[in-house]
């Protein structure tokens, strides 16, 4: 049997729970979380984040880790509010997840970590650091029904793609079927 992918949190109970139990281990941990599912940036684009990237902009303009590509992601307003509150005693060359032994950013492996013991405590599976995106995305999805402007987002080569990613594709089949009889 092949391991089960990563996949987004669904329920939006959920998602509430485990910024609960993050912001109550660690602010960081908590703002990380958060601008993943704000932003749908993949972890290995959040981590190297300075804060001077971010403080008083829209949108953050990267190099994406894995196309090589120059992206530009809008910031909503609420977590530009969070931007500031989060950065607020911080000089704009810090790193926004650094470590607190090395002042370096923190690694994917302790990213992973940090989310999979929020989601193990608030009862989600199949976490991992592609779930702030796969969640911004579903989320995203549910709300403007526009896979078309997400694949945009996620620089995707097909909207097929971009649903299956998101998990998509499988559900509306197992809801279609759910409501089939004959």
């Amino acid at each position: 049997m092949t391991p089960r992918t990563v996949e987004p949190i669904r329920e939006k109970w959920i998602i509430e729970k485990m910024k609960t139990i993050l912001r109550s281990r660690s602010y960081r941990d908590y703002f990380m979380f958060l601008l993943g599912l704000n932003t749908g940036l993949r972890v290995g684009d959040i981590l190297p984040l300075k804060v001077g990237d971010l403080r008083g902009k829209r949108y953050i303009n990267i190099i994406e880790e894995k196309t090589n590509k120059a992206k530009r992601f809008p910031l909503n307003r609420e977590i530009r509010e969070y931007i500031m509150d989060y950065t607020m005693a911080m000089s704009d060359e810090e790193y926004l997840f650094a470590s607190n032994m090395t002042k370096e950013p923190i690694q994917r492996d302790r990213a992973y970590k940090i989310l999979k013991y929020a989601a193990e405590e608030a009862g989600a599976e199949y976490v991992g650091t592609h779930t702030m995106r796969k969640t911004f995305g579903y989320h995203f999805y549910k709300k403007y029904n526009d896979a078309s402007m997400l694949q945009k987002i996620f620089n995707h080569s097909s909207q097929s793609v971009t649903l299956k990613y998101i998990g998509i594709s499988q559900e509306e089949i197992d809801d279609a079927i759910d409501d089939f009889s004959l």
